[in-house]
């Protein structure tokens, strides 16, 4: 008997597959069950499927809640958002800066930009957050954990709340608004158009360099390093690998973002004072750019997207790469 697949190669580069007996293949014997496998099958072999980027990168139907969205990189998330026509709820703690950045977003349209004010720093925190998005929606297709923060600080006299601090935004709030909106990221959802989490993490939660900024600067002043904000962006990476098993079945995606130096509040005093520094660790010669950050997640978001969970998205020019085989920074302490 033919096999019911066969694979004929046609012009180089081509497959053509052709169905040649189906009646043939194994399928359960209740007859209910086999015609579900049989069209279930069918419709991922149909080559009337349609890939036109309209509808694999269509955002219009998303609902979409970004923490940290009043600048920097959540900024540059919602935009791309509201620029392609979704509900955009952003979420900062301070509300002179939101209601700047909606009265902004909304202007360039056609999507809507609305605002919460929320402070993330532990638990109540983000209860309080989670129980205003579910007064103004029962339906949520994408969560961005982006708020976050960074500390500097002397090896020898790193503050305890310099990692308290730190754990509790970069991780645990990460976990909490995301098992608070459980009910509203899997309402809806389905196998082929599945709700996303995406959490910003950071490069330096996979580079194990040294953090110590050396006699020219770098994101922290000269002497000084980044101690605690490493091992916490490691620890966020780590939780959405955890969080993409558990929510997968559930039809829910969780993905990470490491990003490298963007222009953002946390990047700002090395961009200003140590340009030179930072670029000429960049193989791409420059910085991030907002297309370069919001095209990630627009694509995480789409139906393109749609069936990746538990990745990390390494964006940073390949800074990283560079550091391979660079000695730590020199140090000078009395305490040595």
């Amino acid at each position: 008997m033919l096999p019911w697949l066969t694979c004929i190669v046609g012009q180089p580069g081509f497959v053509f597959i052709w169905i040649s007996r189906l009646r043939s293949v194994s399928f359960p014997n209740n007859n209910q069950e086999s015609c579900a496998h049989r069209s279930l099958l069918m419709a991922h072999l149909s080559s009337n499927v349609d890939l036109t980027v309209g509808n694999l990168f269509n955002a219009s139907h998303h609902v979409v809640l970004v923490t940290g969205g009043a600048s920097g990189l959540g900024e540059m998330a919602a935009q791309g958002f509201i620029q392609n026509g979704a509900r955009v709820i952003i979420a900062s703690r301070k509300q002179k800066d939101l209601e700047t950045a909606t009265a902004r977003l909304n202007a360039l349209g056609p999507g809507k930009c609305e605002y919460i004010v929320a402070d993330l720093k532990d638990k109540a925190g983000c209860d309080a957050l989670v129980a205003e998005v579910k007064k103004r929606t029962d339906r949520l297709t994408v969560l961005i954990n982006n708020s976050g923060a960074t500390w500097g600080g002397d090896y020898f006299d790193f503050p305890e709340s310099g990692w308290d601090k730190l754990m509790a935004l970069n991780v645990k709030a990460i976990f909490y608004v995301t098992v608070g909106l459980h009910h509203q990221l899997t309402k809806g959802a389905t196998a082929d158009e599945p709700s996303r989490v995406i959490n910003i993490a950071s490069m330096a939660g996979i580079s194990t360099a040294d953090s110590t900024a050396g006699e020219d600067g770098g994101l922290s002043p000269p002497g000084t390093g980044v101690f605690s904000y490493g091992p916490s962006k490691a620890a966020c990476i780590h939780l959405s690998k955890q969080l993409a098993s558990k929510l997968m079945p559930q039809h829910v995606t969780v993905n990470c973002i490491a990003p490298g130096v963007f222009p953002s509040r946390m990047s700002s005093f090395g961009l200003r004072e140590s340009t030179k520094t930072l670029l000429d660790n960049q193989p791409s010669g420059r910085v991030g750019k907002p297309e370069d950050f919001a095209g990630l997640v627009l694509f995480v978001a789409s139906k393109g997207g749609a069936h990746i969970t538990g990745n990390v998205f390494e964006i940073d020019g390949g800074a990283v790469l560079s550091q391979r085989g660079k000695g730590p920074a020199k140090e000078k302490s009395s305490r040595l």
